[in-house]
């Protein structure tokens, strides 16, 4: 993995603990998206929130197959929940992100759990 995505997951995961330690579980996932966000433009990132992503597939393309909770430098998507527990599902919609989107390495990061640690997962394609 490259040093650049090194630096942005553990950027990600240190603005998260922060937030989480901050505001604990229980909050909108919208709620945690904006705020994160925040803290990583503020590292210098540059982020988008909510983005769209096309889905082409045998001639068809959906303009908004998904919408990206965050990207960071193009190159990185964040995941943002807030539940009780992630789901398997969970990481496999990821994967299917990064290979739509051709990003190598997302993170999903649930602020539902009680100990946020328990709640990141990261996802490579």
């Amino acid at each position: 993995m490259s040093p650049e995505l090194e630096k942005i997951a553990t950027d990600v995961v240190d603005a998260a603990i922060k937030l989480h330690m901050a505001l604990g579980p229980g909050l909108l996932e919208s709620v945690y998206t904006i705020i994160l966000q925040k803290k990583l433009i503020d590292r210098g990132y540059l982020v988008e929130r909510e983005k769209p992503i096309p889905v082409v597939y045998d001639g068809l393309q959906f303009e908004i197959g998904f919408r990206a909770d965050l990207i960071v430098n193009n190159c990185f998507i964040g995941e943002v929940k807030s539940l009780d527990k992630l789901a398997p599902v969970h990481g496999k919609q990821l994967l299917t992100y990064l290979r739509l989107s051709d990003c190598r390495l997302g993170l999903i990061v649930n602020f539902g759990e009680e100990l946020l640690k328990n709640g990141i997962k990261r996802v490579v394609n």
